[in-house]
């Protein structure tokens, strides 16, 4: 055995169950106990900390699945990035892995535990010594000051390991997988407080001001005769709906291919494939991809190196560069401000780069996720024959049923990646509550866990819980 496979065998890692399946209040206990701690950790903040430059990016933190200036600052990102790199790799050819074979698949999840790990002592070092999670600053200049940071990296490397192993919870003893609770959390406590806080917020445009919830807000502004800001957070909350309606259409459309049994003569069923093939996976890699370099751009300015674009002192938005094209500009917001659809050529110039980025990205990530996840027409076509499924009408060839998935895997790849970049960043241009491709994250996310437990689980809960999950 060579040294890589050695240290990649003994990572550590969160033993999985004994028996074969688990019980649905089983998955239920854990999933709620892991949610839980992953609200705890992120009310707990860190120790000797001063500035938090990154507390401006809200939106990126959301989708993150990060608290900025807690202890789980860091979220998800390490391990998405983690990720994202292995699949460019596999995908390209530089580090193949047989992902066919049940050695191959270790060796390449064991790899990307690995650079999640190193990721996280990585982003925790780039955080605080390039200013993003600075110490505080009577401590500038002093001796203590370099141990304050050291403090900071080591506990964001510690929240950083307790959400990987968290995540690994989650993919063995819990429903779906960490990455997706953490966000569809983290998204569904952003939605519920921007829609519903009473609390006092900015001034509207008539130096008025409204509670910061969007529903309080509107109905605050109409009795104050606000009538532009009653308009604004009316077509927030108008849009968010059409995005969740949109999203659960799409993500119920499906193409179901009629297969038989070769031992059970006439007896047949069908196979369904999902319209949105890949799910979620290329809008959380293509957002994560966007939050890394609008958050490496904020570090490169304050090390004075503004190499990916500079940023506003004051609100923290892009003002140039790469940065500033990655960013989705509320388009009815503008409309509405300004009473006309003529708001000038940048935003929609910016809006039009936003949602090809999204779109190639997550056709890109559709394409490299088909191939690594084993979701490819050869492993689908294992699986078949495996279970002793063939083609009506054809001998149990697996290289005929292979021809067949075939076309249908990658056209639906491909047409799935070009819709979740779509909506993705259609919901951010419509300025939707909390962030829109958190949304539309949401929303899939809650509709494949809902298709999971119902499959899986339909038989072993409670009667008034089976009623409810439509059994």
């Amino acid at each position: 055995m060579s040294l890589w496979q050695t240290i990649i065998s003994n990572l550590p890692e969160v033993e999985g169950p004994t028996q074969k399946t688990l019980s649905f209040r089983e998955k239920l206990k854990w999933t709620g106990i892991v949610l839980l701690i992953f609200f705890v950790l992120g009310l707990l903040p860190l120790f000797g900390l001063g500035i938090n430059a990154l507390q401006r990016f809200e939106t990126l933190s959301i989708i993150l699945g990060a608290e900025f200036g807690s202890l789980i600052s860091l979220g998800i990102g390490p391990i998405v990035t983690a990720s994202i790199v292995l699949q460019l790799l596999n995908g390209s050819g530089i580090w193949k892995f047989d992902l066919t074979t049940p050695d191959g698949k270790r060796k390449f999840q064991g790899t990307q535990k690995f650079l999640a790990i190193f990721f996280i002592i990585f982003e925790s070092a780039i955080y605080v010594l390039l200013g993003g999670l600075a110490p505080a600053e009577q401590f500038q200049g002093t001796s203590f000051h370099f141990q304050l940071q050291l403090i900071l990296i080591f506990q964001l490397f510690l929240g950083g390991i307790m959400i990987l192993f968290l995540d690994e919870v989650v993919s063995k003893w819990g429903f779906g997988s960490g990455i997706s609770l953490f966000i569809a959390a983290g998204v569904s406590k952003s939605l519920f407080v921007q829609a519903f806080n009473w609390l006092p917020g900015p001034s509207g445009l008539a130096g008025v001001t409204y509670s910061s919830g969007a529903i309080p807000a509107f109905f605050q502004s109409l009795i104050s005769g606000d009538v532009t800001t009653a308009l604004i957070m009316i077509s927030a909350v108008l849009s968010t709906i059409l995005v969740f309606v949109i999203a659960v259409y799409a993500q119920s459309m499906k193409v179901e291919i009629p297969l038989s049994f070769g031992i059970v003569r006439g007896h047949g069923i069908r196979w369904p494939l999902s319209f949105i093939y890949t799910s979620n996976i290329p809008v959380i890699l293509v957002a994560a991809l966007i939050a890394n370099f609008q958050l490496w751009g904020r570090l490169l300015q304050n090390t004075r190196f503004p190499l990916l674009g500079t940023f506003s002192s004051s609100t923290g938005q892009p003002l140039s560069g790469f940065v500033y094209w990655l960013q989705g500009p509320d388009i009815i917001r503008s409309i509405i401000q300004q009473h006309t659809l003529f708001i000038g050529a940048t935003p929609y110039i910016q809006a039009l780069f936003y949602v090809l980025f999204f779109i190639i990205g997550s056709v890109i990530f559709s394409i490299f996720w088909v191939q690594t996840a084993g979701m490819d027409s050869k492993s689908q076509a294992k699986q078949m024959i495996s279970s002793g499924l063939q083609i009506p009408g054809f001998r149990k060839d697996e290289r005929v049923l292979e021809r067949l998935l075939n076309r249908y895997i990658w056209p639906l790849t491909i047409m799935g990646g070009i819709t979740v970049g779509f909506l993705a960043s259609f919901a951010d241009l419509t300025g939707a509550l909390s962030s829109g491709t958190g949304i539309l994250l949401t929303v899939m996310i809650v509709y494949r866990l809902y298709e999971d437990i119902a499959r899986q689980h339909m038989m072993d809960m409670n009667p008034m819980m089976r009623k409810f999950m439509g059994g």
